[in-house]
């Protein structure tokens, strides 16, 4: 609605000599009768008489110009403008305040840039491209120009509870990446996928019985009960998605402690397993193991998973390359088959060892005596290599309220476990990261710094250096693919001059990132569709 003309306060609306408000076109408008407040007397309104020259000549007539009054209800009704925006959701505000910003088309440029990043990070400053021989300035970009003179950038998150535009973007990225190290491409040769290659799992131990899904629970040869006067079995039938898979039979049964530290040395159990499977391949070959480098590589990705029992457990693609690397042909003697035997007699046999704590002594922990080994075929033969990335890369951006262990932020004390929104199984586990982080033989651990992630304290991911590229090359790939290509010569120098200032969104700068984050992933599922129906590949 436009501002009137004679806008009043509202301690005006109670005073008869103050100048009364005007809305545009209410003159002789035919709709509105003109009111009067001397008796209904015709004669008795306001009148202003201003010269107006006759259309037949001569010297200006008098013209009275009827100024119409305005009663209670029409005082109420012109409303000022920002009592009306005060009544409106702190969100709607600030959408209104952005889309009157003259520099409004700009910030939406800066949104669908970052693809609706929903807590992009906020830059201040320049940058400088000079000629290397000359010092002439060939392109300066400077933030004073931009909205709130900030540029935004990605967040860059994992986590689809965080940011689900970053997230679908990072899941792409480690589709390829484990693609890559399958099939070959991004400066990975073809030939990899000859390779002698596996899917491996490997999971956590028991530390206690827990509900199952399926077509039973636990159904036990000698029923009864536990220690602590709980049944041992469980005949009941739950679905997968039933909210007691996963919690333990026995609360008192369970050993939390060592669930806790088996997380806490998860990536130390790791190494020594590849560590072992070097040494195994060496041994089977009948070489030195120090010299198991010289004629073959071991090359890997793997990815951490959180199980309904909030136990982590390990996927990864393993390949034997060369000396050398994804470049390299592995010896004639590295066959999947040994490769497969090394991997489980390495899953059965290592072992790490706990600190030793007066209060739980030395524990010995392995691998869960479930262990799954399927070999990779081009031929068809075994799991497809798209299917295997895809499913690594799923796992990868899923956050911690998705996969129900623990929370996406760190915890800044013991009370935070009491309101996190977990069950009482993680919650007793987050528990038990407070406890034994508080002794000090498992200082080197830091359990209390990573208790909302139940002490597991490796990457989601983590591969070899000689397995495919890396995240850094994709970005500079997507980067490079995505800018404006300026021709300014190979002598250049750039200076570049940014500070951090902070991050987030506005409550409607948040409306805006969500609706362009949707309609970017929309418009990527038509694509799709459409390439599906014209029989392109994806």
């Amino acid at each position: 609605m436009p501002p009137l003309q004679g806008r009043r306060s509202p301690q005006d609306l109670d005073r008869t000599d103050a100048p009364l408000p005007r809305l545009p076109g209410h003159r002789n408008h035919p709709l509105i009768p003109i009111r009067h407040r001397h008796g209904g007397d015709p004669h008795a309104h306001r009148r202003t008489t201003h010269p107006h020259p006759c259309r037949f000549g001569g010297p200006p007539r008098k013209v009275t110009t009827i100024t119409p009054e305005f009663t209670p209800a029409d005082r109420r009704a012109v409303l000022d403008r920002a009592a009306r925006l005060r009544q409106l959701p702190e969100a709607d505000r600030d959408a209104i305040r952005l889309a009157q910003d003259p520099k409004f088309p700009r910030l939406l440029e800066q949104i669908t840039a970052t693809g609706g990043c929903s807590h992009p990070v906020h830059l201040t400053g320049s940058t400088t491209t000079l000629d290397g021989t000359t010092g002439e300035i060939l392109h300066h970009y400077d933030t004073r120009d931009e909205p709130g003179e900030r540029l935004l950038i990605r967040c860059r998150n994992r986590r689809a509870t965080v940011c689900p535009a970053c997230s679908r973007l990072h899941a792409g990225d480690t589709y390829h990446l484990v693609r890559a190290g399958l099939l070959g491409g991004k400066n990975v040769p073809d030939t990899v996928r000859h390779r002698p290659r596996l899917f491996v799992t490997l999971t956590a131990p028991s530390f206690g019985p827990v509900h199952r899904s399926g077509e039973k629970c636990h159904r036990r040869r000698y029923s009864g009960d536990c220690e602590h006067g709980r049944p041992l079995g469980c005949g009941a039938v739950h679905e997968s998605d039933a909210p007691i898979v996963g919690q333990p039979l026995c609360v008192d049964c369970y050993d939390y402690t060592a669930h806790v530290l088996w997380h806490a040395h998860a990536s130390k159990l790791w190494d020594r397993f590849v560590i072992d499977v070097r040494r195994r391949l060496a041994s089977s070959a009948g070489l030195v193991q120090s010299h198991f480098a010289q004629h073959a590589r071991l090359s890997f990705a793997r990815v951490a998973e959180y199980q309904k029992r909030a136990a982590v457990h390990v996927h990864a693609v393993v390949r034997l390359d060369g000396p050398n690397g994804c470049d390299d042909k592995p010896p004639a003697w590295g066959t999947t088959d040994l490769l497969a035997h090394a991997v489980r007699l390495s899953a059965k046999r290592v072992l790490v060892r706990t600190p030793y704590s007066p209060a739980v002594g030395e524990l010995a922990l392995r691998w869960g005596a479930q262990v799954d080994v399927r070999p990779l075929h081009v031929d068809g033969d075994g799991p497809d290599d798209d299917a295997v990335a895809a499913y690594v890369a799923k796992y990868v951006t899923k956050g911690a309220s998705e996969t129900g262990a623990g929370v996406d932020h760190p915890l800044t004390g013991r009370a935070e476990i009491g309101l996190a929104r977990v069950s009482e199984h993680v919650r007793s586990l987050m528990r038990a990261c407070w406890h034994l982080g508080g002794l000090s033989e498992y200082d080197a651990l830091r359990l209390r710094a990573w208790a909302h992630t139940l002490g597991y304290r490796g990457h989601i991911l983590t591969k070899s250096r000689a397995y495919s590229t890396t995240y850094a090359a994709l970005r500079a790939a997507r980067a490079s693919h995505s800018a404006d290509e300026r021709k300014l010569g190979e002598n250049t120098v750039t200076e570049v001059a940014w500070h951090y200032v902070g991050s987030g969104h506005t409550p409607g700068a948040v409306q805006l990132a969500a609706g362009i984050a949707e309609d970017l992933a929309q418009n990527r599922v038509f694509a799709r569709e459409a390439m599906a129906d014209r029989g392109w590949d994806e």
